[in-house]
């Protein structure tokens, strides 16, 4: 073999892990702007809806949310705001 052409694939060692997902955290929110997430309180209340913007503070406003206590609606609110300090994570609700 010459220095240009490459070996050849090992067949018999195991597959390399996949790719995983990288980006950091205020990558992940500008994605998800625009997007239904789910917003888990430090209560254990979830919040789901449209994020439609949020700040530095993880202060939260979502569109067309829905109020989930133990899995179950418990509320329907046109607009909602979240103060940072009660939000444990948020998350995707649909693939990005």
């Amino acid at each position: 073999m010459d220095e240009q052409t490459p070996p050849p694939p090992d067949h018999g060692s195991t597959p390399p892990p996949p790719p995983s997902v990288s980006g950091s955290p205020t990558d992940f929110l500008k994605g998800v702007v625009g997007k239904r997430v789910i917003v888990r309180l430090t209560s254990g209340v979830d919040y789901r809806g449209v994020l439609s913007c949020l700040d530095g503070y993880m202060n939260i406003a979502l569109e067309q949310t829905e109020e989930h206590v133990n899995g179950m609606v418990t509320n329907r609110y046109g607009d909602a705001f979240i103060r940072g300090n009660n939000v444990l994570y948020i998350s995707a609700a649909e693939s990005l």
